[in-house]
């Protein structure tokens, strides 16, 4: 095989150094060549999608039997301002399902017209959202 040599003038020049325009660094070369991002908020769709919501569930009537004769030993003792726990369901914003969170406060009041309770702290929880309800003993 015949080799071509009709670039050997070449190689013991020096490297060009432009006098128009400044080095660049090693990171903005790289940069150049760095995968093009056409879908824009694809990953995070992804992640959204990926993340896991539980689904509401429905009380027995056992449950709430049990839920309601809380209610009402509530509503008998509001003016005590109540120490409760709850554990009530949020639904989520973005997606089907919510989750479950559990909360310990007093109870401000329960306003019928709107099934919502309010907590001493502002905390507004929805009657229906209500999982379970524990009236907790005074300190």
């Amino acid at each position: 095989m015949e080799q071509d040599h009709r670039y050997d003038d070449l190689l013991d020049l020096p490297h060009p150094v432009s006098q128009k325009h400044p080095r660049m660094s090693a990171h903005d070369r790289a940069a150049q060549f760095s995968p093009f991002a056409a879908l824009t908020g694809h990953s995070a769709a992804m992640e959204e999608t990926a993340r896991l919501t539980d689904r509401k569930l429905e009380l027995s009537e056992l449950q709430l039997d049990e839920l309601n004769a809380n209610l009402q030993s509530i509503q008998t003792h509001i003016r005590e301002k109540p120490s409760v726990s709850i554990t009530y369901f949020v639904p989520d914003a973005r997606k089907s399902g919510g989750e479950y969170l559990r909360i310990v406060g007093h109870v401000r009041r329960i306003d019928e017209e709107t099934q919502t309770m309010y907590l001493t702290d502002d905390t507004r929880i929805p009657l229906d959202d209500i999982q379970s309800l524990t009236l907790l003993k005074p300190e």
